[in-house]
């Protein structure tokens, strides 16, 4: 049996999925109880009074272009939470499966968790070396009740990369022991390229993807989980049968087309001249002790004073992350690197604090 069945829950395995409406778009739709008219102001393409296409396979098959896997490697998902959500669903059994994780990291890895009754084991990263991740540790952390093990790079919030045989080591590791989950969900912001080739070596690897940050579609929350076909038809089994709206997959396509992704490249590159702007200023503050280095869309900082800083930037129209809840970021703050116009906002009330 693949190994990325036989780490799933046994009801998983033998789970008969809900049977939709079939997708017959050239027929006229009487078998689905829908209404036959559309509501006031419905400018879509495939109407509102319509439930859309589980599944898209125009999208499917686009977004298998973009990230250059197969269409039977990918699912598409509302944004990368619905994906984490569904992976806890497949792999975790309440009260005794667990993930594993290396904190500070992205939140909703352990509230996928918990809600499934599962625990959650953390592995720090390393603060003196720039937050990376400590691969004898998590090694060592693993056991069989562990299921999933999550690296996400670049780090939400430390927004850096992990390092590429730190993560290689972890892969060979757990390759048929856990399902490795790398999030990728700021890799257009890297220096580094997407690890998605590594699916052909390793069949318990799954990714991470979204359209909510270099694409500017965080409103519409389109996602993707890529996987080897075996995991991702176990997804298909688990996720609701109508999950993106149709506004949503028709936003996603258009974000797809040539032109709008060299444009949304262009805007990244922008971005990126835009973060140094913001870090150089940010260092000159007389209330900023560091700015991490950044291969993300936004910059960690770590403050003299955090409360006067957050009343300053408030105080001016602004808001960033105030990450003091998390015990390895006591000082720490996340800013959302902006327009000039919006950098220059928040350096100049932070100047007048």
């Amino acid at each position: 049996m693949n190994p990325a069945l036989s780490l799933a829950r046994p009801e998983i395995l033998t789970l008969k999925p809900y049977s939709h409406a079939a997708w017959l778009p050239a027929l006229t739709r009487l078998h689905a109880n829908e209404a036959p008219w559309r509501p006031p102001g419905d400018s879509t393409e495939g109407g509102l009074n319509r439930y859309p296409e589980p599944q898209p396979r125009a999208l499917v098959h686009r977004l298998a272009e973009v990230y250059d896997v197969s269409a039977e490697a990918l699912l598409v998902t509302r944004g990368s939470d619905e994906a984490i959500d569904v992976l806890s669903r497949i792999y975790l059994r309440a009260g005794v499966d667990a993930i594993l994780q290396c904190t500070p990291t992205f939140g909703m890895y352990q509230v996928a968790a918990r809600i499934q009754g599962a625990e959650v084991l953390e592995v720090p990263l390393n603060r003196s070396r720039g937050w990376a991740v400590d691969v004898d540790a998590v090694l060592a952390a693993w056991q069989p009740r562990v299921k999933l093990v999550y690296l996400c790079s670049p780090n939400n919030p430390t927004a850096n990369s992990l390092e590429i045989a730190a993560l290689e080591t972890i892969c060979k590791a757990l390759d048929g022991r856990a399902i490795v989950v790398i999030d990728e969900a700021y890799i257009e912001w890297s220096h580094t390229a997407t690890l998605t080739p590594w699916l052909e070596r390793f069949p318990t690897l799954a990714f991470l993807r979204t359209l909510s940050k270099a694409h500017a579609l965080a409103g519409a929350r389109v996602g993707a989980l890529l996987g080897h076909p075996e995991l991702i038809k176990l997804a298909k089994r688990v996720i609701p049968p109508y999950s993106l709206s149709q506004p949503a997959i028709e936003a996603a396509l258009r974000a797809l087309r040539p032109g709008e992704l060299a444009a949304s490249g262009e805007r990244v590159h922008a971005l990126l001249a835009e973060r140094e702007y913001l870090r150089q200023g940010l260092e000159s503050s007389p209330w900023v002790e560091k700015v991490w280095p950044s291969d993300a869309n936004f910059l960690l900082i770590d403050c003299r004073d955090p409360e006067r800083f957050m009343r300053s930037s408030i105080a001016g129209g602004l808001i960033v992350r105030d990450l003091r809840g998390n015990p390895a970021l006591p000082n720490s703050l996340r800013i959302s690197v902006g327009t000039r116009a919006q950098n220059d906002a928040l350096l100049a009330s932070v100047a007048a604090a």
